[in-house]
């Protein structure tokens, strides 16, 4: 008999699309060491680019964060990977046929921060003072706080937004803590915005893992990686947003934590920062569906929709990512 060659009979590596962005790649390789340590199976990591990464036009103008997802889908649907990672926030909210949100893993750090030169806080800045960001949900609430800052919309990788800082470009940013963190530059923070203060964006820090449907045994075994409390969290942000109809152009905060259950905290505001409706409430996390519809409904009651009405047919299409990649 021939003797089995070395390594015969074991399992290709799973083929991990992301992102070519330096946090991309940072949060895939944060999956795939996962995935390797608790299932036991190998990952490579297949760089894509999307359209949202080589346009320079702002996100709204091309279909919100949705863009940076949907390359990854398309591969993802032809067969040429076997998994896609994503900023949880910057998935729509709407599931597409034929691909399973598999796995939700524990998630990072969900705070906003400020980056300014000198380690400034926010009330250090100089009247007037540019902050560049290119979430209007940021941009409200940071209007909210400071009603003489002028936010600026930016695009680029958190490194190219750092740079602009440094260059006087600008004199602050506002970036995801989280983001940050996966590449290394917690360094550059000059303040960490509390929830109570700025509101993050429904699914902020943390991150999807997706696969195709039906595919034999491989949503079962990325449900190693599945956090079920921040999948109860972010399944709450996310009823809120989808009840909202609420996308990238809409400012929307929403953020859901608890041990002994969920409590959901949410604001809308308009974009100028002059007006802003909050609401928040509790539940079972059994019930996080619930709850953000119930959360939802309370803002709509009170006049929320004049602030995230979105065209008909795209609702539930985009998302409230921040393009922090």
């Amino acid at each position: 008999m021939t003797a089995p060659s070395p390594g015969a009979g074991r399992a290709a590596p799973l083929r991990l699309g992301t992102r070519r962005s330096p946090m991309a790649i940072a949060q895939s390789e944060q999956v795939a060491r996962l995935i390797t340590e608790r299932a036991g199976r190998e990952v490579e990591l297949i760089g894509i680019t999307t359209f949202g990464d080589v346009s320079r036009a702002q996100l709204a103008q091309i279909g919100g964060t949705g863009v940076f997802v949907s390359g990854l889908r398309t591969s993802l649907l032809a067969g040429e990977i076997d998994i896609a990672v994503h900023s949880l926030k910057d998935l729509p909210v709407a599931q597409p046929d034929g691909i399973s949100l598999a796995a939700v893993p524990g998630r990072d750090d969900p705070r906003d921060a400020l980056i300014a030169r000198d380690g400034a806080k926010l009330a250090d800045l100089p009247p007037g003072a540019a902050v560049g960001t290119g979430s209007p949900r940021r941009a409200a609430q940071l209007l909210l706080l400071r009603p003489d800052l002028r936010p600026v919309p930016v695009r680029g990788n958190a490194g190219t937004r750092l740079a602009k800082v440094e260059s006087g470009e600008v004199d602050a940013v506002v970036l995801a803590y989280a983001g940050l963190a996966r590449i290394g530059r917690l360094d550059a923070v000059s303040q960490v915005f509390d929830p109570d203060e700025m509101l993050p964006a429904p699914g902020q820090g943390a991150l999807a893992v997706e696969c195709r449907s039906g595919e034999p045994g491989l949503a079962e075994l990325l449900a190693c990686a599945d956090d079920p409390a921040t999948r109860a969290a972010i399944t709450a942000e996310r009823s809120l947003l989808a009840a909202l109809q609420a996308g990238c152009s809409a400012p929307v905060g929403g953020y859901a934590a608890g041990t002994d259950g969920l409590r959901l905290r949410a604001v809308v505001a308009a974009a100028d920062g002059e007006t802003a409706l909050r609401a928040s409430a509790s539940g079972p996390a059994g019930q996080a569906e619930e709850l953000g519809r119930s959360v939802a409904a309370e803002l709509l009651g009170r006049g929320a929709g004049r602030y995230t009405a979105v065209s008909a047919g795209i609702a539930g299409q985009i998302s409230n990512g921040d393009d922090d990649q």
